[in-house]
Order: C-alpha cells, then sequence, then structure tokens
C-alpha cells in the first residue's frame, strides 16, 4: 500500500522518489556537462600544439622542394606526412606567395562534413608558419587542423554521459526505495492505526516500532495517546454500564425494575403472537411486609425484599425473569410457557421456598409468604397491560382467598370477588 493520499495530491513516497531521481540526474548531468566541456579545452590545446609540430615537421621536408620549386616533390612530401596526421587541408606556398602543393583529406560522407565543422567550431584558427632557409623567409605552410579525435571524444563523451545517467538514476531509485521504506512505511503504519482509531474506534491497535529515531517517538508518543484515550472508552463505558443498569434496575435487590419488566414483556407479547405461543406473568406481593417494617423497622423490611428476590430468582428457568415492580410487589416473566400448569407449578416453588425463615439484622428470624397471581397470554389478555392487570387482580383474588397462596385468572372463582383498587 502506498502513503495514503489526500484527493489528487501525490503521495510522500513518490514526491521523495522523483526528488532524488532529479537530484542525482542534475548532479551526473552537470558533473558530466563540466567535464566534457574542461576535456574539449584540453583537447583543444592538444590539437593546436600537434598541429604546430606536424606544420614544423612538414617545413623541414617540403624545404628542399620550395629552395628548387620542386612542385612533385613538394606535393609528394606534404601528402606523406598529412596523410597520417590531424589534419584536413595542408597548403605549401612560395616566396612570391604562389600555391606551390596542396593536400586535402578526402570526403567521406557526412561523417567528414561533421568533422570539418567540429574543427572550425571548436580549433584554432589555420596555422601559418614560415619556410625560413638560410635566414630568409622563402615560403610557408598554412595548416588546417581536422576534428576526428574531438568527434571521437564528444561520442564517447555522450555515451559515458547516457551510461551514468541510466546508471545514476537507477542507483537513485534504488535508494529512494531504501530511504522510503525506513520513512513512509512507520508514517503508513501510523495512519493505519489513527484512521481505524477514528473511523471504527479501535483504541486497542499500536504504532509498531521505527527504525528512524523521530519517527520511533512520533510512534510511541501516538500510542501513549491511544493508551489514554482507551482507557477514558473503558471508563465512560463502564459509566455507561452503570448508569444503564442504575436506571434499569432495583438499588436495594439489584432486580430489574417496572421499566425494564414492562419492555421485556412487550417484546415477550409481539414474539408470543407471531409464533403464536403463550406467555405467563405472575404478580407477586408479601403478605406481612408492612407488618415486619413497622415492627423491626426499614432495616429489617430491605433484608426481607432482598431474601424474596433471591428466593423468587432461585425458582425460575434460565429465560424467565424476575422485577420488582416497587414496594414489596414483584413481577415474573415466564416465556415460552408450553401449559399453564408450568406457571402454577414454579409459583408453588415460589410459596414453598418462603417457608423457611428469614434471618434479620441482630440474630431476628420472620416468617412471611407470598400471594402469587397467575395470568396467561392470549388467554387472560391480549396486550402486555391487560396482561399484567389481570395477573394483579388475580394476586389480589390470593390473598383474598387465602394468605401464602397462589391464584390462576379466570379460574372457578368469581371476577367480582376481586377487590376494587381504586
Amino acid at each position: 500500500m502506498s502513503l495514503l493520499k489526500s484527493g489528487n495530491r501525490p503521495s510522500l513516497r513518490s514526491v521523495i522518489g522523483r526528488g532524488n531521481v532529479f537530484v542525482a540526474l542534475v548532479g551526473v548531468g552537470m558533473a558530466s556537462v563540466s567535464l566534457t566541456l574542461l576535456g574539449v579545452l584540453a583537447l583543444r590545446v592538444y590539437a593546436d600544439h600537434n598541429l604546430h609540430l606536424i606544420a614544423r615537421s612538414i617545413n623541414y621536408t617540403v624545404e628542399a622542394a620550395v629552395v628548387f620549386n620542386d612542385k612533385p616533390a613538394a606535393t609528394e612530401a606534404l601528402a606523406l606526412i598529412a596523410a597520417t596526421e590531424e589534419v584536413a587541408d595542408a597548403q605549401v606556398f612560395d616566396q612570391q606567395g604562389q600555391l606551390l602543393a596542396r593536400w586535402q583529406r578526402p570526403e567521406n560522407g557526412w561523417m567528414s562534413a561533421l568533422e570539418l565543422h567540429i574543427a572550425k567550431a571548436f580549433l584554432e584558427e589555420p596555422i601559418n608558419m614560415p619556410i625560413v632557409h638560410e635566414g630568409r623567409d622563402i615560403g610557408s605552410i598554412v595548416l588546417t587542423g581536422h576534428g576526428g579525435s574531438l568527434v571521437r571524444f564528444l561520442l564517447s563523451g555522450l555515451a559515458g554521459i547516457l551510461l551514468c545517467t541510466a546508471l545514476s538514476g537507477w542507483v537513485a531509485l534504488f535508494l529512494a526505495r531504501r530511504q522510503l521504506r525506513g520513512i513512509t512505511q512507520p508514517l503508513r503504519n501510523l495512519a493505519t492505526v489513527a484512521h481505524a482509531a477514528r473511523s471504527e474506534r479501535a483504541f486497542d491497535r499500536r504504532v509498531p516500532p521505527a527504525d528512524i529515531a523521530e519517527l520511533d517517538d512520533f510512534g510511541n508518543d501516538f500510542n501513549a495517546l491511544l493508551d489514554e484515550l482507551e482507557a477514558w472508552q473503558s471508563h465512560l463505558q463502564s459509566e455507561n454500564e452503570t448508569l444503564a443498569h442504575q436506571a434499569s434496575h432495583d438499588s436495594l435487590t439489584g432486580l430489574p425494575n417496572r421499566a425494564f419488566f414492562e419492555g421485556r414483556l412487550m417484546r415477550a407479547v409481539r414474539n408470543a403472537n407471531k409464533l403464536g405461543e403463550r406467555v405467563a406473568v405472575l404478580f407477586l406481593d408479601s403478605d406481612r411486609f408492612k407488618q415486619i417494617n413497622d415492627s423491626y423497622g426499614h432495616a429489617a423490611g430491605d433484608a426481607v425484599l432482598v431474601a424474596v428476590a433471591d428466593r423468587v430468582r432461585s425458582q425460575l428457568r434460565e429465560d424467565d425473569l424476575v422485577a420488582r415492580l416497587g414496594g414489596d410487589e414483584f413481577a415474573v416473566l415466564l416465556t415460552p410457557l408450553h401449559k399453564i400448569e408450568d406457571a402454577e407449578h414454579i409459583a408453588d416453588g415460589i410459596l414453598a421456598s418462603m417457608e423457611v425463615p428469614i434471618a434479620l439484622p441482630g440474630n431476628t428470624q420472620v416468617m412471611t409468604s407470598l400471594s402469587i397471581g397467575v395470568a396467561v397470554y392470549p388467554d387472560h389478555g391480549g396486550t402486555p397491560g391487560a396482561l399484567l392487570n389481570a395477573a394483579d387482580g388475580a394476586m389480589y383474588q390470593a390473598k383474598r382467598l387465602s394468605r401464602g397462596a397462589q391464584y390462576t385468572a379466570g379460574s372457578e372463582h368469581s371476577a367480582a370477588d376481586i377487590p376494587d383498587r381504586s
């Protein structure tokens, strides 16, 4: 993965890579051009010096031919030397300035023309050297240099420049990739972790160590910040869970409260309606709670409520729910329910659990009992509210008939016997 880019902005990898290649190519180009210019200047000085040496050699060779005005001998001697040297044109003049002999390098296509143009552009002007015999001038020699060596030097220099440029570009790319691995990989890791923390709230991710000290310090500081964010997130989550639990549960018994119970009852009735199942609600009320609370104090009353909650919870199935509705009233949600007898059997177990005395603070024990009303959906109510009211009415009927008993709504006892709670 290349380093993340924003919009059309180039990545750090491409910027550093192009920068390294550009610097390498510029450096190689400048060095190559400088060396080439120095070489051309050195070759120019060498060619000029060599041309003077050639002129002296020709001077000695054609001196006799000039003295006797022997054109064939002068031409032969001139050609013998000029043909083997870097000479494009050689002329011999007599004392009166008349051309006595001349030699010209034969044309061999565009290469010869190129050599001649380069010689005119880079080399010195043609050399004019007098021919001296016994202390007086008897003629002169005019030599024009040939650019063959210079052309070969320039071509070899160009080939060297191209080779060095290609090699330098490859080396620059190699070094850039090596450098980028140490720079962009830590930044890529940092960007990945930061993106995960921002978009996924994944504060448990960490940036791995980097080889470069500054980037490693940067990653460590970022990891420390993530540690703080993770700790703060855990703290907020714990507080939210605590607040949510406090909002939906009774602080004394730890049971769900009325709002939580009614929400679960609503979902249970909705699911039972879709699946054609039954749901039962047990409405529980303590028979002697007010008496115990008045006689032994509020601490004793709280102990009774906690004991009742624990004993009721111990008689239920795994998926059943018990809640404290308020005061000494409790409600139980049984779902799913296969038959009404199952609800009555659970109610009997709850009543039997209350036959054991309840220990109060101060080594005191009391006995209490529960009155339980049973209502089943859809037999006794088609809505959560109607079902809960039916169970509440059945509880009052059970309390009226016999303390510490259960009563199922719609049984043989008349609903007219249920007292008005208004």
